[in-house]
């Protein structure tokens, strides 16, 4: 029996939306493929988009029978993704690109020219679930595979865009798609996984940075917690928190990246043992189910992609955001970077983690 619903499928020339428009397709579903075009710099490659990944996708389209549009978004990703990661940078924070791009790439401007073609629902291949809520609502849960589970960087998501979604892989796991792909003869089948940000195309981020915002790298001081000059840094770019490696300080153990204070353009380090922190800030909390809990709340946290979740105490804070209180201490905590809670299975929304 044929579904009603007419759904438009994220496609970016990789194993996981192939499945996913395969699945919709055997499932009889009305469906289309559609896919970005994305901003890149002159002489390079957006892995999300590059020449043989357009014609990867578009042989999958043909393949299944089903029609492919590319959609021009070079424009809005430039402004709203790689500005994002560039100004970030150059204020000293350390952004993700990832959760802005899904916000406002994938489930604002592509959904938006998804309907506007007739599509009901827009299908991706992330790795989460979608269900209804006891208040006739929807919830985002994890993947059945936890080790390639994305609802942290779904949890920018809203009931508006959880009501039009469609996330076919989320009770899979990565062996059974690649199996599925096999199966139905998808030339994309064997395709590796690519980590970095699409716009990067490989490329250390640092160089990527110091070509776009070269002033963001003013050398300063690397001090200890107490204050103690102990070398000097190359501009606050270069680092990340937790780093070990490349402070080139003379000490009996290692030091690491505890913080950045652009104020004073210094680069904080400490030892292993001050790496820990037991509590953080974020921005206003964006709550997937629109309503915030009663708060003070006991939820777990995510403080990166594959970071392991932590207990913690959800409390308002007076500059609006929230305070989140860690049963133990975590080192990686990193502003910029998004706080998002969990409550067993349920993924209740995100918030970026403030200096």
């Amino acid at each position: 029996m044929t579904s009603p619903d007419r759904v438009a499928v994220a496609m970016s020339g990789g194993v996981d939306s192939s499945v996913a428009a395969a699945l919709l397709v055997d499932q009889s579903v009305e469906a289309f493929g559609i896919m970005l075009r994305l901003w890149v710099e002159d002489g390079r490659v957006n892995r999300c988009c590059a020449p043989p990944d357009v014609a990867n996708a578009r042989r999958v389209a043909a393949l299944l029978g089903i029609p492919f549009y590319v959609i021009d978004m070079k424009d809005a990703f430039r402004d709203r993704v790689v500005g994002v990661f560039l100004d970030g940078y150059a204020q000293g924070i350390t952004p993700n690109p990832c959760m802005e791009c899904n916000r406002t790439i994938r489930w604002t401007h592509l959904l938006e020219h998804a309907l506007a073609l007739g599509a009901s629902h827009l299908a991706t291949g992330h790795y989460a679930r979608v269900d209804g809520d006891d208040q006739g609502g929807h919830r985002l849960l994890r993947a059945a595979d936890r080790a390639k589970d994305q609802s942290y960087v779904l949890s920018v998501l809203g009931q508006e865009q959880l009501a039009r979604a469609r996330l076919p892989l989320g009770a899979m796991t990565k062996a059974e798609v690649r199996a599925y792909a096999r199966r139905r003869g998808l030339p994309v089948a064997e395709r590796p996984e690519s980590q970095d940000l699409c716009f990067l195309g490989g490329e250390d981020y640092r160089a990527f940075l110091r070509r776009h915002r070269p002033e963001a790298f003013v050398p300063g001081p690397i001090l200890d917690a107490a204050g103690r000059h102990l070398g000097d840094h190359q501009g606050l770019p270069a680092y990340t928190i937790g780093q070990r490696r490349g402070l080139r300080l003379a000490a009996s153990e290692p030091y690491y990246v505890l913080r950045k204070d652009p104020a004073a353009n210094a680069l904080i380090v400490g030892r292993r043992d001050e790496a820990g922190q037991a509590s953080f800030r974020t921005a206003r909390v964006h709550w997937i189910a629109g309503a915030a809990p009663a708060q003070p709340v006991s939820v777990e946290v995510q403080v990166r992609y594959r970071a392991a979740p932590v207990g913690c105490r959800l409390a308002p804070h007076d500059s609006g955001g929230s305070l989140v209180e860690l049963e133990r201490p975590i080192p990686g905590v990193t502003p910029g970077q998004s706080a998002v809670f969990y409550r067993g299975e349920t993924c209740l929304g995100s918030a970026v983690i403030l200096p």
